[in-house]
Order: structure tokens, then sequence, then C-alpha cells
């Protein structure tokens, strides 16, 4: 079946579920009740589904429900998780380790950390999009309280090595975090096998409601502890105050659960469409992939068009396909994406890109309209251009 547009931006946001929507509107109405009201059956329900939610994004990430703390979405998990850790362990020691290719909610959060008084390592990555390990542990000083690094790319779809680099860090005895905004509900996730302390996450990447997310924090060995970065009533174990938003947790929690049970199929499907409309865009020639495509998530690919430029093409096709050049959070910006770039591009093929995300509501039809379509505004736009 085929819609226009055809939507392939599923890394800047998903559409709900209907399931998740049909979950979520009781909770608008008639079980409108404060989940923090615990004298009156109003709360009582509130506070139930709340506990349900917990339960289902745990065992999403392979966590336990008292290890889930509900925020407004990754943004404010990576605050929490980046600020928290360096209020908390401060006397200790200031110094953060992360990599360049990070989200801007992680980057511009270690910007003001080192306004604060912080210190950061921010560590290259390869020309596939990775970080090495080794550069990792070489990184690591007697005052480092924390280790960032994202488990997939938002704009490549790039894995990183997250086992090796919590290995490393619980070696040394250091907290390990990671933004796992994009791969969480795509790819399969277990925070204990994993070694991961902290994780970020965010509903609307995964057929969930836009604002609202969480932040898993270790509670056993080791024990993780933050400094709140919101004060008032002490909710959700003191880290993160404020009236709970239920409708928002409780479609957070649906989707967890019917991505869990539709990963693996899901993952499956897309990657076959991903690498066929790989396959067709390179035969165009002068167009390549940009980072690993053996570490990364299976419905996105990176390419770059050359003796093009996106941003042309993207007005060109806007009618008929939804794509974008990179992170939604820079889509404003008109330099060429900082993760290309940190990956070794050149300006003119970092400035050639598109960012391709598939997503549930993919169809073969979409794909093969896409190809198409694409094809032809490439060779038209290339005819046109100086090289």
């Amino acid at each position: 079946m085929l819609h226009l547009p055809v939507y392939l931006d599923h890394n800047a946001t998903t559409p709900c579920d209907p399931a998740v929507v049909d979950a979520m509107l009781p909770y608008f109405t008639k079980n409108f009740g404060n989940a923090a009201s615990r004298t009156h059956a109003f709360g009582w329900a509130a506070e139930e589904a709340v506990d349900l939610a917990r339960e289902q994004v745990a065992r999403l990430i392979g966590a336990d429900p008292t290890e889930i703390v509900f925020t407004s979405g990754a943004t404010e998990s990576d605050n929490l998780a980046l600020k928290g850790i360096f209020d908390k362990y401060r006397p200790k020691g200031n110094h953060l380790i992360t990599c360049a290719t990070e989200h801007k909610a992680v980057l511009d959060t270690c910007k003001h950390i080192e306004k604060m008084g912080g210190s950061v390592t921010y560590l290259p990555v390869d020309p596939q999009g990775r970080v090495d390990p080794a550069q990792v542990t070489a990184a690591i000083r007697p005052e480092t309280i924390l280790i960032c690094i994202m488990y997939a790319n938002n704009e490549t779809g790039v894995l990183q090595p997250i086992r090796e680099i919590s290995a490393i860090a619980r070696a040394h005895n250091i907290p390990f975090f990671t933004d796992a905004t994009q791969a969480a509900g795509k790819i399969p996730i277990d925070v204990q096998e994993d070694g991961i302390d902290l994780l970020a996450l965010s509903a609307h990447k995964f057929y969930g409601p836009k604002g609202t997310g969480a932040l898993y924090v270790r509670r056993r060995n080791p024990r993780i502890t933050l400094t709140p970065q919101l004060d008032g009533g002490g909710h959700e174990r003191n880290f993160r105050s404020g009236t709970l938003n239920v409708p928002g947790i409780v479609g957070l929690g649906k989707a967890a659960d019917i991505c869990l049970h539709l990963m693996y199929t899901e993952a499956n499907r897309l990657s076959v469409l991903r690498d066929h409309l790989e396959k067709s865009l390179l035969t165009l020639g002068d167009v390549f992939v940009n980072g690993s495509t053996t570490h990364r998530l299976p419905h996105v690919t990176n390419l770059s068009f050359r003796y093009i430029e996106s941003q042309p093409l993207l007005l060109s096709i806007a009618k008929e396909l939804a794509l974008s050049s990179g992170s939604a959070c820079t889509s404003a910006n008109p330099e060429p994406s900082y993760v290309l770039k940190a990956m070794g591009l050149p300006d003119p093929d970092a400035r050639a890109s598109l960012r391709f995300s598939l997503g549930r509501s993919t169809t073969p039809e979409e794909i093969t309209y896409a190809i198409t379509h694409l094809s032809a505004a490439i060779t038209r736009l290339r005819a046109t251009s100086i090289r």
C-alpha cells in the first residue's frame, strides 16, 4: 500500500500506535487521578497504571521496575544523568568522558558542566562512526566520574561497542551512562548483560507519545545515586519531582510492551526494506553509505549523493517524501552535520547526505516509490549542477 507523502523519518519521531492511544485515553477523562493521591480510588487507579507502565518499561531493557524514573523525555533524562552524577560525585572528581558524535542533548549538557568547573573528554570516532574502546581506557583519569557513550547514533544508526566500553568502566569503578533513545524498542537491550548503570529513552521514538521518557538508574552492584535537578514533592524516589504525566506514562508503557513483542519481526522486515532501498540508490553512482554497515540499527541508512546538496533535494521532494539530512534537533542549522564531519567526511559530502529511517508503517510499495522518485530527482539535480 502506498501513502503519500512517504514517511521515512522515523528517527525524528514515530506515530503513536493506535493501541497506545487507546490505552492512554481513559487517563485523560475517567481515570484522571493524581498518582500521588494515596487517600482515594482515583489516586489508586492512577498509581496502579503507573506501576504497570514501570514494569513494562523495565522489561523492555531488562531492568527492575524500581530502577525506572519517569521524565519528560530523553533530553531531560540526559540532563538528569549527567548533571546528577556531576553534582553527586564531584567530591570524587570532575572528569567525564563522552564522544564527539553524541546527541546535542548530551553535548550541550557537557558544555554546561564545563562551565560549572567540570572537565570533559570528547573522544573521536573512526570513519565508521565508532569509538575505539582503547581510547576510552586511555582517557580515564583518577578524577573520572562518568563514561557516557550513546547506544546508537541518531543520524547514521551506528551502534557503539557498548559491552566493551561498559566493561572498561566497571573495571575502573566508573559509572557508565548510555543515551539509548534511538535503540530502545528497536533492538534488544539488557542493562544487566550490557553493563549499563544509567540509560535514557524517549517514548515518541518507538510509537509512544511525545513529552514522556525515562531514565534507568541502577540500584545495586553498584548502586548509582544522583543529585535531583528538580526540587519539589520528592516524586520518583526523589530523583524527579513533579506531578506524574499519567496518560503519557501509560502510553510509554504500552509502547514498550508492543515493541518487546514486535521487535524481532520488525527488525528483520525493515532491514530487508532498508537494504533494498540502499542497494538501489547506490546504483546511481557516486553514492556511498556513511557509517558502519555491520554495526547499525536495522531500519536506518545514511547516504551521501555527490554533486548535489541535500537541502535543495529535500525541498524538491517534500510533497512526496518525508526525509531529513540529519537530526531533527539540528534541522534548522545550515552547517554540515557535525556527526559526519567527526567521521572524517569533507563538507561537500556531508552537505550531500540524507538520512533514511524506516518504521512500522513502511511498505514495500513505499520503498519502490521512494527509489523511483528520489532517483529521478537526484538525476535531475545532478544534470544542472556544476561539477
